[in-house]
């Protein structure tokens, strides 16, 4: 039998994997109003409660590259070294249209599921 704290290491799992499960969609997002300095990524998505650390991002924003649907620019900087900027391919604007349809689907199952929940507990 589960004691109360391998439960909730399973829900802390549970968690951290539905987030993990969004994040790219995310990431799309956040740049889709035009080139990104990574650390402005990481501030909108902790901003909006997206908990995510600079050894998560770079690992996804290189996937995303290397998928073609981004791509990044060097721009100086006035406070220090050139930073990386990144930006949306075209086939990453596609994919991304494709993804809101996917996620307004999704959301939309998910929240009836929910409402079903919610009304019997």
């Amino acid at each position: 039998m589960e004691n109360k704290d391998e439960k909730n290491i399973n829900v802390q799992n549970i968690q951290t994997q539905m987030r993990k499960g969004i994040l790219e969609y995310c990431i799309l997002l956040a740049m889709d109003r035009g080139e990104i300095y990574s650390s402005d990524i990481l501030t909108e998505l902790k901003n909006e409660n997206l908990l995510v650390v600079e050894g998560t991002l770079y690992p996804l924003l290189s996937r995303l590259r290397t998928n073609g649907l981004l791509d990044y620019a060097w721009r100086e900087s006035k406070n220090g070294p050139p930073r990386k900027y990144y930006k949306l391919t075209e086939q990453g604007k596609k994919t991304l249209k494709q993804l809101n349809k996917t996620w307004s689907n999704l959301s939309l199952s998910v929240n009836s599921l929910k409402k079903k929940y919610e009304k019997n507990n």
